[in-house]
């Protein structure tokens, strides 16, 4: 093993990521080090490059870090007292951070953990690199069939769509309808799971024409062109929606998915888009006896889940692979919509 290796970090405030060579990390005691086999990109991460200082310092983030979230690969070194898996295991790392301690951990709710702001690839040490140090063995999910390279997307695009849709099961039923607004990285999972989890028709709305012929070979029975003003009433002429998962959130999207809930409908805004309902009072914005729920993030129950689905087949991951070399060439490619799956980045 070499003693360096090259990442993709952040290394200032506002300011671009760069690939620069970096110290290979020494699992400590109850430490792991895993060899990255691939990590999956997120919009997110543009984000944090744009981030100012004083937002990112008040969350707990310290740069420079390495970016990625979203990783899949194989044990390479454990640290003492680290007895429950073994050096050449295959893993996904759990992405979102969490203490393990907390009332919301004790309950397996991680996603709303207090101490979880900050964590790998968001304010601390990510995937984009030959190696990933993971503090904790239980942020481990072993792999038995699936490759590690396929794994890693699975971790937070898969584990977030699984979260949201199975908040909804409840309200699907033979006959149901479920729409998905945006059928990108997450919404292409959202629609492959409602069609596995659920008997619901499934509608797919999203601007772009390659992202709809995909969303359609996943199982959406109907796509739509964008969300415009003329959106909630072609969902209703479709006869509405029992659940509305929104991936995109901005104002557009969650006007339209409000406007199109059949009574006792469920929506879900999953999207940070930071959109944001009109001054017109709620009840006369929900259906009756409606639901409206928000979240950002996975449980580990999840993570596990979502990639048991994989391992039993039931869940395509399709990937767009680059070198790490070309990182930056991916980042491009994913805001301009040219992905037909997740960018996974390796590091050879």
């Amino acid at each position: 093993m070499s003693d360096t290796m090259t990442a993709y970090r952040i290394l200032g405030w506002e300011r671009a990521p760069e690939l620069v060579e970096v110290a290979v990390p020494e699992p400590g005691p109850g430490q792991v080090l895993v060899e990255v086999a691939g990590n999956g990109l997120c919009h997110s991460d543009v984000g944090m490059w744009q981030m100012p200082a004083a937002i990112g310092e008040a969350i707990g983030w310290q740069v420079p870090f390495t970016l990625g979230h979203e990783v899949g690969g194989r044990v390479a070194a454990v640290g003492a007292g680290v007895d429950a898996i073994a050096e050449g295991t295959a893993v996904a790392v759990i992405s979102p951070s969490s203490c393990g301690a907390c009332d919301a951990c004790v309950a397996g709710r991680q996603n709303i953990c207090p101490h979880g702001l900050a964590g790998r690839g968001y304010g601390r040490d990510g995937g984009l690199a030959r190696y990933v140090l993971v503090a904790d063995p239980r942020e481990l999910v072993t792999l038995d069939t699936l490759d590690p390279v396929l794994a890693g997307p699975l971790t937070d695009a898969g584990a977030t769509s699984y979260h949201a849709v199975r908040r909804v099961l409840p309200h699907l039923r033979p006959g149901s309808t479920a729409v998905v607004l945006g059928a990108g990285g997450l919404g292409a999972y959202a629609i492959q799971l409602l069609g596995a989890l659920s008997p619901a028709t499934v509608v797919a709305v999203d601007p772009v024409a390659g992202r709809r012929a995909y969303a359609a070979e996943l199982g959406a029975a109907t796509t739509l062109d964008g969300v415009d003003d003329t959106t909630a009433s072609s969902l209703r002429d479709l006869g509405g929606a029992d659940v509305v998962l929104d991936f995109v959130g901005i104002d557009a999207t969650v006007a339209a998915g409000l406007a199109a809930l059949r009574p006792g409908g469920a929506f879900g805004l999953v999207g940070a888009g930071h959109g944001a309902l009109d001054r017109r009072p709620l009840m006369s914005v929900l259906p009756k006896d409606g639901q409206l729920f928000t979240f950002q993030g996975s449980d580990i129950a999840d993570a596990r889940d979502v990639i048991a689905l994989a391992e039993q087949g039931r869940l395509r991951v399709d990937v767009d692979r680059y070198p790490l070399e070309r990182v930056a060439e991916a980042y491009g490619d994913m805001d301009e919509g040219r992905l037909r799956g997740r960018a996974v980045v390796t590091p050879d």
